[in-house]
């Protein structure tokens, strides 16, 4: 079977898995698609490890989470117009609605297994207008904030009835220790890097660590997990684990030098979000990025020693029992992601989600390779070769700066291949799970040594590959690289930038993290600094020779339309060739988070792009002939 466009819906994606706390119990969200019904769906599969049976709870169920006894499991369901949360009883398989609201962002267990700490947040909700007296004014995935207010509520799920409540602003986790919630709390004018920490109880708050860079994540007894940094007053560095207990905070991983939120690029098999460390059996579990690879890793709290459990791929997501068995889900370039089981030295995969798919389709090794870069540094990438050459290349820019490239079956370049190109990634300076002096050598330079890392992997793999011609695409940052690419060089005879940046400026004042984070990457005093311009592509549009089609989704807050609309504008103004093609819905991350009809459409609209101006040597493109069934 050929890798085609519609192939990504075969695909069933793990996304969420969880462990019981005796290891009774796993439980996972899939995800999958239904093309008929242009809908993605999240259902949870229940599984018990000693037999294997499975129950599948009905559709639109996500976020499951086991009481601390095991006997019941906590998880959402999706509604029409509201979020519920459902407690499902484990030995006779009774369930009951705990609560609806219009929004859940969270929930968390109690020791005494009778009560949830519920994080719901509430906007001002008025019917003519959206209100704000504080930044940022939209988010991207969440619309406009509307000056909303963050709620903890403690439920009790054996009478339903909430027992205590109590607000506050730019909760970022919430975690249930003994009788008491200990959340995070997000600095407004710094919300990456400095952090404030809270315990309330009986009706008080009390503050555990205040400004640091540290994000409270799990707790064991005595001692609470955290990660971050004690100080971070650079949004590029690492983040390691750290420990709380008895007022001494002690760092755990900080000697091993690799970044513990570390990650790459997944496209298609990304995760519903990041996981944060979890302490068990006294070892504290943890990932680490380590190039194109992320870890699964442990460390002892009595011998401070390290242990890597999985390696040889990319750990999505994960969790631990309390006693010390760890699930979680693992990609590899050879193998999509499946769920496995970690059982001292015993690794087992529990699901076989896409082995009938797989079996059928050839996945193309990422052949990596390691050049100089034009001072000596030392840069890693990696490419998929065709059937037939020579043949065309094109160069991927992941997002970031600090994202990478690795060890994923990235869908966009099997299709690629398919059609006869070259693929080629790579980890430029500014990327993520190197060094952190790597991470930080973008800051206040991106487009500078970064794109010059991007173009020598371009001479490399031209003297190592028979290559004909050279097309760029990215999205985010790899959006920004594109356009940028274009202005500086007529090396490229085709680009596609998706949702990429074109004025730093606006940006800054447009972008839902703007305020702060292109301040960190780009340089204080926008209105003064001269990086604003000049490390903007828009004011070098004049140089640009390649055909470009812009990308953009129309509810993306990080990198707004803004950024295309205008580069497309000034590009049509000077008598450029240029495309624009704008979705109506879809927030940043619609590449992997909008509907089969969207996504199909963007992949069409990417491969086709390419095959016209490189293989079939179109001088217009053909919309139709791209979107044609």
């Amino acid at each position: 079977m050929k890798w085609q466009y519609a192939t990504f819906t075969k695909f069933v994606v793990p996304v969420d898995v969880k462990i019981s706390s005796f290891g009774k119990w796993i439980a996972y969200t899939i995800k999958r698609i239904i093309p008929e019904q242009n809908k993605t769906i999240k259902q949870i599969v229940l599984q018990q490890l000693q037999s294997g049976d499975k129950i599948y709870l009905s559709e639109e169920t996500f976020k499951p989470k086991f009481s601390k006894d095991e006997k019941h499991l906590a998880y959402l369901k999706k509604l029409d117009k509201e979020v519920c949360l459902v407690v499902t009883e484990l030995d006779h398989f009774t369930s009951k609605e705990v609560v609806k609201k219009e929004s859940i962002v969270d929930f968390e267990w109690f020791e005494d297994n009778k009560h949830i700490a519920l994080w719901t947040a509430k906007k001002r909700n008025d019917e003519d207008l959206y209100f704000e007296e504080r930044l940022p004014v939209w988010f991207d995935g969440k619309g406009f904030l509307d000056n909303q207010i963050d709620v903890i509520s403690i439920v009790n799920v054996e009478n339903l009835q909430v027992v205590e409540e109590f607000f506050d602003r730019n909760i970022v986790k919430i975690l249930c220790w003994k009788n008491s919630v200990v959340y995070t709390a997000a600095d407004e004018k710094n919300p990456f890097t400095i952090f404030t920490i809270v315990q309330y109880s009986n009706s008080e708050k009390k503050e555990i660590l205040k400004n640091v860079g540290l994000i409270a994540c799990d707790v064991e007894g005595s001692k609470l997990v955290l990660y971050g940094r004690e100080s971070k007053p650079e949004l590029f560095l690492h983040d390691y684990v750290y420990m709380y207990e008895n007022g001494k905070l002690i760092c755990l991983t900080d000697k091993y030098g690799l970044n513990n939120t570390g990650h790459v690029s997944l496209e298609i098999w990304a995760a519903d979000g990041e996981s944060s460390p979890k302490i068990s059996n006294g070892c504290v579990y943890f990932k680490s990025g380590c190039g194109g690879k992320v870890l699964l890793e442990r460390i002892s709290l009595q011998t401070l020693q390290k242990e890597t459990l999985l390696d040889e791929g990319v750990v999505t997501t994960f969790d631990v029992s309390r006693n010390g068995k760890a699930v979680c889900v693992f990609v590899n370039d050879q193998n999509p992601a499946e769920v496995y089981l970690i059982d001292g030295k015993e690794i087992r995969k529990i699901t076989q989600l896409n082995t009938d798919v797989a079996s059928k389709l050839v996945f193309r090794k990422m052949n990596q390779f390691e050049y100089r870069s034009f001072d000596g540094m030392k840069i890693e990438g990696w490419y998929l070769k065709p059937d037939k050459t020579p043949a065309p290349c094109i160069v991927f820019v992941h997002g970031g700066p600090k994202g990478a490239y690795g060890y994923v079956p990235y869908f966009l370049g099997q299709l690629l291949i398919e059609e006869g190109f070259y693929v080629l990634y790579t980890n430029p300076r500014g990327s993520d799970n190197y060094s952190e002096e790597f991470a930080l050598l973008v800051k206040e330079r991106t487009g500078k040594e970064d794109f010059q890392d991007i173009m020598k992997a371009v001479e490399w793999i031209r003297e190592h590959e028979q290559i004909t011609d050279f097309g760029i695409t990215g999205i985010s940052y790899g959006g920004f690289m594109t356009n940028w690419a274009i202005t500086q060089t007529d090396l490229f005879k085709a680009a596609v930038s998706e949702n990429g940046i074109s004025y730093w400026f606006t940006s800054y004042a447009f972008s839902d993290i703007g305020f702060w984070f292109d301040k960190s990457l780009i340089g204080e005093q926008p209105l003064e600094n001269r990086n604003y311009r000049e490390l903007s592509p828009i004011f070098f549009a004049k140089n640009v020779t390649t055909p470009i089609l812009l990308i953009h989704s129309l509810e993306d807050y990080r990198c707004p339309l803004d950024q295309s609309l205008m580069f497309y504008t000034v590009l049509k103004d000077l008598g450029k060739e240029a495309y624009i093609a704008i979705f109506k819905k879809g927030a940043h991350s619609h590449s992997v988070q909008a509907s089969y009809s969207h996504r199909l459409k963007r992949y069409k609209l990417i491969v086709e792009f390419f095959k016209q101006k490189l293989l079939e040597k179109k001088e217009k493109f053909d919309l139709d002939k791209a979107l044609k069934d």
